[in-house]
């Protein structure tokens, strides 16, 4: 991730506007930031370093792909144990108030903060699929905040909102694995699609999971999407890699990790899915958000 996106580091421990606010922040040379709480919750999405985050005195050593839920009046602090490297995060504080109104609209926006405030649960790790998917929201997200398009303020409330709820939507999935009995068919194939995106995914290896027959799956992925498995498994692959790049992944190994087993068949459907190479894409992502960076008032 490109430099222009981020921020100098603050120790301010209160925020400047109403609703919430959004950092990406790199630092080598960071030693360490005393212990605190605030009046806010804080979503904690860390990328890379080697560093103890504290929370009400007990340590948790973090890795990549851990997301920390810290509420309101919780003392925390991170301690930063090798300077020197690089410490990447994201930081997201989001005001009581807006919680409320998110909290009025659907409570589904709520479960994991109040799982991490009735069981005082408040790191949790995500696969590497989910973390990247969790990152291009935060991109997005960033690049709404800092720009003057048409649409902007409503956008940023769309992608919040959305942010949100695929991040409460995919810790709860992954933490209820194998419970979906009561799931239709079509969605726990495209669960599991979604699951084993690195793996071959005929449709007789699906028959074999599911113990249908490979017509019916065929059958009600067109009732339920309009096309076929093997093209929404191809855009499932698609949208991964595509956010696994925008995250600073090499084209090549996102198209390896997501079960493209070769490098041209995976080029040509990008293409002609996103109209632009790989690389051209992120470029281009990049270079948008830079702009609109620069624009600021």
């Amino acid at each position: 991730m490109k430099n222009e996106l981020r921020s100098d580091f603050s120790t301010r421990q209160y925020m400047l506007s109403k609703d919430f606010e959004l950092y990406y922040y790199s630092d080598k040379n960071l030693t360490s930031v005393e212990d605190h709480s605030h009046n806010y919750w804080e979503f904690y999405f860390f990328l890379e370093g080697d560093v103890e985050m504290y929370i009400q005195n007990k340590p948790q050593t973090l890795k990549h792909g851990d997301i920390i839920i810290i509420p309101p009046g919780t003392r925390h602090h991170a301690r930063i144990r090798q300077t020197g490297a690089p410490y990447r995060r994201f930081i997201l504080w989001i005001s009581r108030d807006y919680i409320e109104h998110l909290g009025n609209i659907s409570t589904d926006y709520l479960y994991l903060m109040q799982r991490t405030a009735t069981e005082k649960t408040y790191v949790y790790s995500m696969d590497n699929f989910s973390f990247n998917s969790i990152q291009a929201g935060i991109l997005t997200l960033l690049e709404e905040i800092h720009s003057r398009r048409f649409g902007r303020n409503e956008k940023i409330r769309v992608t919040i909102s959305d942010l949100l709820l695929n991040l409460n939507r995919r810790y709860y999935e992954q933490l209820h694995a194998g419970e979906d009995h009561e799931a239709s068919l079509y969605e726990q194939v495209a669960r599991f699609i979604e699951s084993h995106i690195d793996e071959d995914l005929s449709l007789d290896r699906l028959a074999r999971e599911f113990f249908v027959s490979k017509y019916h799956i065929s059958h009600i992925f067109r009732d339920n999407m309009g096309f076929s498995v093997h093209q929404y498994i191809l855009k499932k692959r698609l949208s991964m890699s595509r956010d696994s790049i925008l995250n600073g992944m090499d084209a090549g190994k996102a198209a390896t990790a997501y079960g493209f087993s070769d490098y041209s068949v995976f080029y040509r459907a990008f293409v002609k899915e996103y109209a632009v190479s790989p690389t051209r894409y992120r470029q281009k992502a990049r270079q948008n958000l830079s702009e609109s960076l620069t624009k600021r008032p």
